[in-house]
């Protein structure tokens, strides 16, 4: 394995890339961009790099279903660090071009809807057509096989554009969450401001099957973060749920709720325990009477005591 590789949702100039370079380990890592989510996930599996970084959710447009997807099948891999990057786009043209002569528009399906307002008010008449990201998008306007693409500023200079119109966005405050991922190994120690994130599998369709599976987060006091259904390919109507869980595995909250649904799901795939993204631990909510690990272990002792008739 290549211990000093890291891959990419590319090609150069994506805002995964610039997420990428926040991590201060990018500084000494060489920085691979691979043509799709699958690609840079497949690197880490086959050990040709260490750690893939992918856009797994976006304030606007919620889950990427490329990056849930792979990490609910195929190999196992696991999330080690998550990352928080503001979005804006920038309108990327070939030199001169003026937006009255925008007939075409290009760049991942993510960013449509969080352009889609600015598009009409502004360019009313153009086609859009999605690539593979928003960088990929930036090329093939470079390549004249369209006038416009909606990226990040800084992949101008990249692809010879220029950004004629910048701070593009329906919403303000947007931003994306992108995920390190690496193989299995033993999570980081608890920071006291950590997330969980895990893949549920339904055993059967029943009424309340899903409120069973949230019940084992509620009795415990571990509030969710996430939840999104993915369809497993086994038929319409079966799904399994990505959930991100505030705490560590670590935590006897979280490691009870784990085990409850171990319990009672056919499938759990633990992705990780690692930190929140700009969250200390003193930001962090206090927890619930009942839900401590203190008082998980006293109801533990107490429990031993009764069975030892010392109760």
């Amino acid at each position: 394995m290549s211990a000093t590789r890291y891959t990419y949702l590319g090609p150069e100039g994506t805002f995964t890339e610039a997420a990428l370079r926040t991590l201060p380990e990018a500084a000494t890592r060489e920085l691979v961009p691979m043509v799709s989510v699958p690609a840079a996930l497949d690197a880490v599996r086959n050990g040709e790099a260490a750690a893939a970084l992918v856009p797994i959710e976006n304030s606007v447009e919620g889950g990427v279903t490329a990056t849930l997807d792979e990490l609910a099948s195929g190999e196992p891999l696991m999330i080690y660090r998550e990352v928080l990057l503001p979005i804006a786009f920038a309108l990327l043209v070939r030199p001169g071009t003026k937006l009255s002569e925008i007939k075409t528009v290009t760049g991942h399906p993510v960013a449509q809807p969080q352009v889609r307002n600015w598009l009409r008010a502004h360019l009313p008449e153009a086609v859009w057509e999605s690539a593979a990201s928003n960088a990929d998008g930036a090329r093939l306007v470079q390549e004249g096989r369209f006038d416009a693409a909606f990226a990040g500023e800084f992949a101008a200079a990249t692809y010879g554009l220029e950004a004629l119109v910048t701070e593009i966005h329906d919403a303000e405050n947007a931003e994306t969450r992108f995920v390190l991922v690496g193989r299995p190994a033993r999570p980081a120690a608890p920071t006291g401001a950590d997330k969980t994130s895990v893949v549920l599998w339904l055993g059967d369709d029943h009424p309340g099957a899903l409120l069973e599976l949230l019940q084992e987060f509620a009795v415990r006091g571990v509030n969710l973060m996430l939840i999104q259904s993915r369809p497993t390919g086994a038929g319409i109507g079966n799904y399994c749920f990505a959930v991100d869980a505030e705490g560590h595995i670590s935590d006897r909250r979280v490691g009870e709720a784990l085990m409850g649904l171990k319990r009672i799901c056919p499938k759990v795939r633990f992705l990780g325990s690692y930190p929140r993204a700009g969250v200390a631990a003193e930001d962090v909510a206090p927890l619930r009477r009942g839900t401590s690990d203190g008082e998980f272990m006293a109801a533990s002792d107490w429990l031993a005591r009764a069975q030892d008739g010392r109760a």
